[in-house]
C-alpha cells in the first residue's frame, strides 16, 4: 500500500510505549472514544428517542453497520483473491462505526433544517459534517480532529466535491413565509467550501487525472447535481448502511407493530414478486412468514437470513478503469435480483416508515424547532453560545464563517439536548 494513504495531516508525537497497534487500529480507536460518536445514542434513527427501548438508535445502527460491513470485507476478499487493495478490517469498522456521526438532531428534519438555515453560508450536508469533525472539530488535536490517516478520511466521502459546485439553482424563499417545504432544501450531496484545503490535503497523493475524475458530477433536478464515483472504502461501508437501513429498520417496525403484514403484502409483496428472481420465487413464502411470526427468534431468524444473502452476492464492479488508483477503479455492487430487493425494502421503509405522516409530524416539530433555535442563536451568538463556542465564532468570523460555527453547535446536539434547550429559551416558565 502506498505509505501516503497512511499519513496523518499533522504529526502528534504520543507517548504510548510499546503500542504495537496498526494506524488503522489507531484511527478506529480514536473513533470509539469520541464525543461525537458517544452521542449518536441519543439521536434518532428512524423512531423517537425515548418512545421505546426497543428503538434503534443511530449508535446501535452504526454498530450493526460495522458489523456488515466487516462481513461483506470477508466475502469480497475470499471471492477476488487478486485484488490486493482491499481497506484492513480496522479501516473499515472505522468508516462504519463513524459514518453518521455528522447527522444533527431529528434525522433528515434536522438536516434540512440546518441546510436551510445555511442557504448563504455554503449549505450543510450530514456526510460532509461527518468529514469536518474528524478531521477538524473533534478535539482530539488542536484544529484537526481526530487528526486519522489519509485513506480513512477519503473512506468518509461519500461525495467527493464541494457542494458550491453542486447546488446550482437555491430555491425561492419568503422569509415571510413561515414554514419552508422540505423537499426544496435537501441538500446538495458533497463538502464544504469551508473544508477544500482538507479536501485538497486528502486527495493530495491521486493524480491530477484522478482528481478531477473524482469531483465530476451531473445534475440530477432543478436544484443539485450528484457525484459519480467514490472510493471503495467508501462502497462498501454506504452497502453495509444500505442493507442495514433495510432490514434492520424493517426489524423495528415489524417488532413494534407500526408495520404490519397487511401492509407487506400490499406493498412489499408485489413488488418483490415484480422482480425476476429464481431466489425470491423459492424464499419469499417463507420471509414472510418468519418476519411476522408471533415469535421473536423466527422474526430474527428472517432478518439474518436476509443480511446473510445480500452480503455473499455481494462483488467487486469496475467502476471505472481508465482511474489510476486501484480503490478508484472498483466498486461493489449486487447482482440485479438481488439489488432489486434490496431497493424494495429500501422503499418500504421510506413509503410506509419514514413518510408515514405521524413520523413526518414528528420530523416537522424538530426541524422546526432547530430553525428556531438558529435563529436564536445567530441574533446575538456571543451572548448565547457557550463560552468556548463563543472563541471559536470569534475566529471563524474573521474568514466569513461564523454561521458555521453556529451550525456545528447545532447540528452536534442530540434530539432531548435541542428540546432542553429550546425549552430553556422560549419556554414562559
Amino acid at each position: 500500500m502506498n505509505l501516503d494513504w497512511q499519513k496523518r495531516i499533522i504529526d502528534q508525537q504520543k507517548n504510548r510505549p510499546n503500542d504495537n497497534r496498526s494506524p488503522w487500529q489507531v484511527d478506529r480507536s480514536r473513533i470509539i472514544h469520541a464525543a461525537a460518536f458517544r452521542r449518536l445514542q441519543a439521536k434518532t434513527q428512524i423512531m423517537g428517542i425515548g418512545l421505546n427501548d426497543f428503538y434503534r438508535t443511530r449508535l446501535t445502527h452504526s454498530l450493526e453497520v460495522a458489523q456488515i460491513g466487516s462481513g461483506l470485507l470477508r466475502h469480497l476478499k475470499n471471492q477476488h483473491t487478486d485484488f490486493h487493495h482491499f481497506p484492513t478490517t480496522s479501516l473499515l469498522e472505522t468508516l462504519c462505526l463513524a459514518h453518521d456521526i455528522g447527522h444533527p438532531p431529528f434525522g433528515h428534519g434536522g438536516e434540512i433544517a440546518l441546510n436551510y438555515m445555511m442557504r448563504d453560508h455554503g449549505g450543510f450536508e450530514g456526510n460532509a459534517q461527518t468529514l469536518r469533525i474528524v478531521a477538524k472539530l473533534e478535539p482530539y488535536s488542536n484544529g484537526h480532529g481526530m487528526n486519522l490517516t489519509r485513506r480513512t478520511l477519503l473512506g468518509f466521502i461519500k461525495y467527493p466535491a464541494l457542494i458550491d459546485d453542486l447546488w446550482h439553482t437555491i430555491p425561492s424563499h419568503s422569509t415571510s413565509q413561515r414554514f419552508i417545504k422540505a423537499d426544496d432544501w435537501r441538500p446538495a450531496k458533497g463538502l464544504y467550501s469551508d473544508d477544500k484545503e482538507i479536501l485538497h490535503w486528502i486527495k493530495a497523493p491521486l493524480s491530477v487525472h484522478d482528481q478531477t475524475l473524482l469531483a465530476s458530477h451531473k445534475k440530477v433536478d432543478n436544484y443539485r447535481s450528484k457525484t459519480n464515483y467514490k472510493s471503495l472504502d467508501a462502497a462498501i461501508m454506504e452497502l453495509a448502511d444500505d442493507i442495514a437501513y433495510a432490514v434492520h429498520d424493517l426489524e423495528d417496525a415489524i417488532a413494534t407493530h407500526t408495520l404490519t403484514l397487511t401492509d407487506w403484502q400490499n406493498y412489499a409483496v408485489p413488488a418483490l414478486t415484480a422482480i425476476d428472481s429464481p431466489w425470491l420465487k423459492s424464499n419469499l413464502a417463507s420471509i414472510t412468514q418468519r418476519l411476522f411470526s408471533p415469535f421473536d427468534y423466527e422474526r430474527k431468524d428472517a432478518i439474518g437470513e436476509l443480511v446473510n444473502t445480500f452480503i455473499i452476492h455481494a462483488h467487486l464492479t469496475e467502476q471505472n478503469s481508465v482511474f489510476e488508483c486501484p480503490i478508484l477503479q472498483v466498486g461493489v455492487e449486487l447482482p440485479d435480483q438481488y439489488a432489486g430487493a434490496l431497493q424494495v425494502l429500501k422503499q418500504f421503509v421510506f413509503n410506509h416508515l419514514i413518510r408515514e405522516p405521524h413520523m413526518q409530524q414528528i420530523e416537522f416539530k424538530g426541524q422546526n424547532l432547530l430553525i428556531e433555535l438558529f435563529n436564536a442563536f445567530a441574533s446575538d451568538p456571543l451572548r448565547l453560545l457557550p463560552i468556548t463556542t463563543q472563541h471559536i465564532y470569534l475566529q471563524a468570523s474573521k474568514q466569513n464563517q461564523g454561521m458555521r460555527v453556529i451550525c456545528d453547535y447545532l447540528s452536534g446536539m442530540s434530539d432531548e439536548y435541542a428540546y432542553k434547550t429550546y425549552e430553556r429559551l422560549f419556554s414562559p416558565i
